[in-house]
């Protein structure tokens, strides 16, 4: 089907098929880019030739480490230039990237490292205690610790372990990387949070991260030279592969190692930041900053936000302040972005609430996705009528290979030809999705369904709420109901009983919290908040 009955050359060659893999825009931008900032971290400041042939060292001094193709090499850092670097160094020598979480207990990071049977592990002084640790609760073959020393930072090497700038330094500036000869190659291991038993692995091919960097390029109508800041952690979808996306354009990799708001606004008046990409609670930690964390800069900043649907009243505060948000949505299982509210110029009109309701959707699916739909329990689209609920399908070439070591649970997400991503949306006439609930965080009170999104989107339009979560809260007579916890701004004050007012005077009755809980709420270093630790505290509430 397709072929032309005369064909000639049918076979593959080198002048017309190469293997696609994301390490080809660093070998592009070498020479293309050569002179042009690639990299920078206070006073590391690193061109494109520079940055390139420290990722070579970096490969040919994993290969003098007994690093082999197909091996895994773990990390356990902050996003420094040097997570930047393994991102082309270790697959440039065959092996597997598997970044780590950096907040996890030693027992999580003992299990990651057994599972993907890690060979050697890049750990910044930090968060040595935890590797240390770690390693020594493993029951397999341990990993070789590599120091990496962040003086900038206050971080020295312990002297324990060899230190990366001396793996570096005996590394082959002239080392030939490996490139891959088939683009579903393995290319990188990330591990879900594991919040409802032992962390899967998630392993990505050569062809999605190169096909999700080139998307998003698109998605974000980026062009030549951009300044990204990385707010998103290398370790969490690999940085939603931004970080193997800035070479393709030319760009600079702002490297943030503490996300506060001084550290943001610095990086946007100082280095010129163009791009960053984090979840909503970062918008609200720009939006609540105080007037002496704050600096002026006189050029629009365009931002990538997802992790959770940010509430309209976010996005109506953030605009103004010289921030284009545009509102994506993926899994770690679709290399992170895989969706994105792509704005239409007959939106334009839009003001306020409007706009910002618009803006809050999670879209259509971005060019390298094939198909992202809702379906009922049989597979069946649901009517577009922004009512029905269904579950987020994906397919395409932006989808994992699978999870490591796991099939049966790689059949279950592949059922059906799609992967299944276990969130609950609508889908609007125009085919915009949007997010109603993860199917878990479905509040199900008298037989009525009710969106914790929903409530919590109401609760952030009330002038004292910095921060809000909704889960529920059995109850003797309606089975659950709703429970909110929230983080209310600085020096602002509310009462339980005028929350719990606001949100009856604009949802239905049976949707408003029950009880409001004000503490701190717990969130992963990605910015999302942990629910199930508030069910807990729900439950004894």
């Amino acid at each position: 089907m397709g072929w032309l009955k005369d064909e000639t050359g049918l076979d593959k060659t080198p002048a017309n098929y190469t293997p696609l893999t994301p390490l080809s825009f660093l070998s592009r931008a070498r020479d293309v880019f050569a002179d042009h900032t690639a990299v920078v971290y206070g006073p590391h400041r690193k061109t494109y030739a520079e940055y390139a042939e420290r990722c070579t060292r970096l490969a040919s001094g994993l290969v003098a480490r007994g690093i082999a193709p197909g091996d895994v090499v773990a990390t356990l850092l902050p996003n420094l230039p040097a997570h930047a670097e393994a991102h082309f160094g270790v697959p440039a020598c065959g092996a597997v990237l598997n970044t780590i979480n950096t907040r996890l207990d030693p027992g999580t990071v003992a299990y990651i490292l057994d599972h993907g049977e890690a060979k050697l592990l890049l750990v910044d002084p930090q968060f040595l205690a935890l590797a240390e640790e770690a390693i020594a609760a493993q029951e397999g073959p341990k990993p070789a610790i590599v120091e990496v020393a962040d003086d900038h930072a206050g971080f020295p090497a312990s002297g324990r372990h060899m230190t990366y700038e001396d793996l570096l330094a005996q590394g082959d500036p002239d080392f030939a990387w490996l490139m891959p000869e088939d683009e579903w190659e393995s290319l990188s291991l990330n591990y879900t949070s594991g919040t409802t038993g032992k962390p899967k692995g998630v392993v990505y091919h050569h062809r999605g991260a190169y096909l999700n960097a080139m998307g998003q390029v698109l998605s974000w109508r980026m062009v030549l030279n951009p300044v990204y800041l990385t707010i998103v952690p290398l370790f969490h979808c690999n940085g939603w592969c931004h970080t193997w996306m800035m070479p393709a354009v030319g760009g600079t990799l702002v490297c943030c190692r503490d996300i506060t708001a001084p550290a943001i606004f610095k990086a946007i008046a100082d280095e010129k930041v163009t791009h960053f990409g984090g979840a909503p609670i970062v918008l609200n930690t720009l939006i609540n900053a105080r007037p002496e964390e704050r600096r002026d800069f006189d050029h629009v900043v365009e931002v990538f936000t997802a992790g959770a649907p940010p509430a309209p009243s976010t996005l109506a505060k953030i605009e103004p302040m010289g921030f284009n948000v545009t509102h994506v949505y993926g899994l770690t299982e679709t290399y992170g972005p895989a969706t994105e509210c792509t704005w239409q110029a007959k939106w334009d009109p839009l003001q306020g609430d409007d706009r910002a309701a618009q803006k809050s959707r999670q879209g259509v699916a971005m060019p390298f996705m094939e198909h992202v739909t809702v379906t009922d329990e049989t597979l069946a689209e649901t009517p577009r009528d922004a009512e029905t609920k269904g579950e987020i399908m994906f397919r395409g070439n932006g989808v994992m290979k699978g999870y490591l070591k796991n099939p049966e649970a790689t059949r279950e997400a592949f059922a059906g030809g799609y992967y299944h991503s276990g969130d609950i949306a609508v889908m609007h006439p125009d085919g915009y999705l949007k997010i109603a609930d993860r199917a878990k965080d479905i509040i199900i009170s008298g037989g009525e369904n009710i969106s914790s999104v929903e409530v919590e989107s109401t609760l952030m339009g009330h002038d004292a709420v910095s921060l809000c979560a909704v889960v529920a809260k059995p109850d003797e007579k309606w089975g659950e109901v709703p429970c909110a916890f929230v983080e209310l701004k600085e020096g602002a004050e509310v009462t339980e009983d005028e929350l719990i007012a606001f949100v009856r005077s604009r949802l239905a009755g049976f949707k408003t919290p029950k009880k409001v809980i004000f503490q701190e709420l717990p969130k992963t270093s990605t910015g999302k908040i942990q629910k199930f630790e508030l069910r807990t505290v729900a439950r004894d509430a």
